[in-house]
């Protein structure tokens, strides 16, 4: 839906609306070296995960923060 809270009213808060299994938070990954201090705001394609970039407000020396932007789509399921 575009605009999920069209019917909610003029004080109604967005964030309701917001899935809470959106974000994901990955503290401890391994990136390669070519990725220790990326350009803010520079696009990456993570290997069988997605694309993310480099958010320019968030990372910071030392801290690199990653958002997704496209997922992959998991062709094999675990049963």
């Amino acid at each position: 839906m575009e605009t999920p809270d069209a019917d909610a009213g003029e004080d109604s808060d967005f964030t309701q609306f917001l899935n809470p299994g959106s974000l994901e938070v990955i503290s401890n990954a391994k990136l390669e070296p070519s990725l220790k201090e990326p350009a803010p705001g520079s696009h990456w394609q993570f290997e069988r995960v997605g694309y993310f970039y480099a958010d320019p407000i968030d990372s910071k020396p030392g801290t690199r923060v990653f958002n997704c932007t496209v997922t992959f789509k998991d062709g094999f399921v675990k049963k």
